[in-house]
């Protein structure tokens, strides 16, 4: 999918006077290409696009469906910035991979859930059930400290953000973790007994928090809080006209109202 705004320089100057709603550098129809995960990003980009325009702007959102590769394009110079990560990811990414990735902006967090696979409350657990969780080491650890928080296991370090099922200190009924990456592990919920989510991933397969978690991360919960979902840049770009001025919209109201009038809580927009 790609999104697309703008208009010339001298009606995107004689709007940003005009509205005086956003500090923002008008821009001269520049575009700001993003790599985007679909569900939520891609969608709020979109109602980002409509204000940028009005700013001098285009906006170009493409979606991908995996982690990686928005991280590569952004690395390359391919793209301006993605919108699909946390901030330990990011991190974590780097160090693996060798690239150069900062960020730019934090925008929103998605509660991490535990969702019915073939049951649907966690007081029917039973010895040997299997839980699918993610396996990368960022989003592994926070299904983990979840898990740990609603009774079903204890971890040998409680508050550890990288902790993997090897760091399992209680296991009491001796469940069976399914490791999967990230976007697979709604599509194995007829397979084990409970699911452990991403926001997106939970969004994209037609989950709402609300309505069909059996148990999800506290709004203040440190997750919640560490794991606040950012714009991704290219070290040395973050403090571009065009970066601060998605960064500046992503950050406004009228983008917090739209997230928290869309999304059911499964999206929240990050308060600093």
């Amino acid at each position: 999918m790609v999104i697309e705004g703008g208009r010339d320089a001298a009606e995107a100057d004689t709007s940003a006077t005009e509205t005086g709603k956003l500090d923002i550098t008008p821009g001269n129809g520049e575009t700001i290409k993003v790599a985007a995960s679909p569900i939520p990003h891609a969608e709020i980009l979109a109602k980002a696009a409509d204000i940028l325009k009005d700013y001098g702007y285009d906006l170009e959102v493409t979606e991908f469906d995996d982690y990686v590769q928005p991280n590569l394009v952004v690395e390359s110079g391919e793209f301006d910035a993605n919108y699909v990560e946390h901030l330990p990811y990011l991190k974590s990414f780097n160090k693996e991979q060798g690239t150069h990735l900062v960020d730019a902006g934090d925008i929103h967090y998605e509660p991490f859930g535990i969702y019915p696979g073939t049951k649907s409350k966690l007081e029917d657990v039973a010895d040997g059930d299997r839980i699918a969780i993610p396996n990368d080491t960022t989003n592994e650890a926070r299904a983990l400290l979840l898990l740990q928080d609603n009774g079903l296991i204890k971890l040998k370090d409680e508050t550890s953000l990288t902790a993997t099922v090897n760091d399992i200190a209680e296991n009491p009924h001796n469940l069976e973790f399914v490791e999967l990456e990230a976007a697979q592990v709604a599509r194995v919920v007829n397979e084990v007994q409970y699911v452990v989510l991403n926001g997106n991933y939970a969004l994209e397969a037609g989950y709402s928090v609300g309505k069909d978690a059996i148990a999800y991360e506290a709004n203040d919960s440190i997750a919640a809080k560490t794991y606040v979902n950012i714009i991704a840049v290219e070290k040395g770009n973050e403090n571009s006209d065009k970066i601060k001025a998605l960064v500046t919209v992503l950050r406004s109201d009228e983008i917090k109202k739209f997230i928290d009038d869309t999304y059911d809580g499964a999206v929240i927009f990050y308060e600093k």
